[in-house]
């Protein structure tokens, strides 16, 4: 394979990275290419799973002594530091690369700038920057996790026409098709957790599993104040199985809180006083960000989607719209949180994906 430019390089080791999503976290994902100086391949990795190989070692395997003398483009700066594997930086020097193309800079503490550093001091030419935006991009549920020590959060709702994901008793299924269902099974196989509401969890009953089953195993999370989900509903009689997190209150009764444990569940109390749905989403995210949690799913309700919108932590929205129309002044919208007083205050996102699935569209939003 020979590519027409370095963009076209650097592009496929994009496409190489994004093989990772799902696998390595809460690493980042990773694509390396070798190539000649006619832009021939010579050797391409990626990093495969969370503790394998990164994606340097894969494309220098594979060039074998053909790397002396050759140029690597890679989406993130070398590693320097030993963690899970070596530092990859000093590997690039010895395999005798002439020319580093670094699309970012690696802002995980024990790196970010060491191993260009390295590099450089080997008397490597590096190349900062190239398709730097389209790695922030697939970056992101990292970059978020090392600068804010807070998960990446996807928002997702189905809706009607009207702006409307349930009626005024509650019912939501289903207004979007199975085509757009399999769309969050796939998201829900992704992620580290996928989070609902306590009226939501009562009205659905939900498992909240991928169905099939993804690189990930989430932990099912339900926001409960008061301790009340069922110990007969699906979620808690899957708890053994599946983990299963149950986010109360101090307030919550100390009997419900035992029962829940007694059968299999984890309960996190919140510390969080007053009434702020914003100052708990807050809390919590905080936690799962020292338990290492890259990407978390709010499907719902309304309330708590507008709590975590209150907070300002959504970074991505997943709408599902179907054909339909409820027309009730009293039906649900998707987000019901304190909100903002003027337009001009309200958070802005940006449309990077449309798909139709016969009457259903599909669209994904970024901040």
């Amino acid at each position: 394979m020979q590519f027409e430019s370095p963009e076209a390089v650097m592009r496929h080791a994009l496409a190489l990275a994004a093989r990772g999503v799902g696998h390595v976290e809460p690493n980042p994902p990773v694509g390396a290419v070798i190539v000649d100086d006619d832009l021939r391949l010579i050797g391409e990795g990626f990093h495969e799973r969370y503790g394998g190989p990164h994606a340097e070692v894969g494309a220098l395997q594979q060039a074998g002594d053909r790397a002396r003398g050759a140029i690597l483009f890679v989406t993130l700066e070398p590693c320097a530091h030993f963690g899970k594997t070596p530092p990859c930086a000093p590997a690039v020097v010895a395999a005798g690369i002439k020319r580093v193309v670094i699309a970012l800079q690696d802002p995980f503490p024990n790196v970010d700038g060491r191993g260009v550093r390295i590099l450089r001091e080997a008397g490597i030419e590096v190349q900062m920057g190239l398709l730097e935006a389209e790695t922030r991009r697939l970056t992101a549920p990292f970059l978020k996790l090392i600068t804010t020590a807070m998960p990446y959060v996807h928002a997702k709702w189905a809706m009607t026409l009207d702006g409307r994901i349930a009626t005024a008793t509650g019912e939501s299924k289903w207004i979007s098709g199975l085509p757009c269902r399999a769309i969050v099974h796939q998201l829900r196989g992704r992620v580290d957790a996928v989070v609902v509401g306590i009226e939501t969890a009562l009205a659905d009953d939900p498992l909240l599993t991928a169905r099939p089953s993804g690189p990930r195993t989430a932990t099912r999370v339900v926001f409960d104040s008061r301790g009340r989900l069922p110990l007969d509903s699906q979620l808690v009689k899957s708890a053994n199985a599946t983990p299963l997190l149950v986010i109360a209150s101090d307030g919550a009764p100390a009997a419900r809180l035992k029962a829940l444990r007694d059968n299999g569940v984890t309960v996190m109390v919140t510390t969080t006083r007053g009434t702020s749905g914003a100052d708990v989403v807050r809390e919590v995210l905080a936690e799962f960000g020292r338990m290492r949690m890259t990407n978390v799913l709010v499907e719902g309700g309304g309330r708590l989607l507008g709590s975590f919108f209150d907070a300002d932590q959504v970074d991505e929205i997943h709408i599902f719209i179907g054909p339909k129309v409820i027309g009730s002044r009293n039906a649900r919208s998707p987000a019901a949180g304190v909100g903002t007083a003027a337009i001009a205050e309200a958070r802005g996102f940006t449309l990077e994906h449309v798909e139709r699935f016969g009457g259903d569209v599909y669209l994904r939003y970024v901040r």
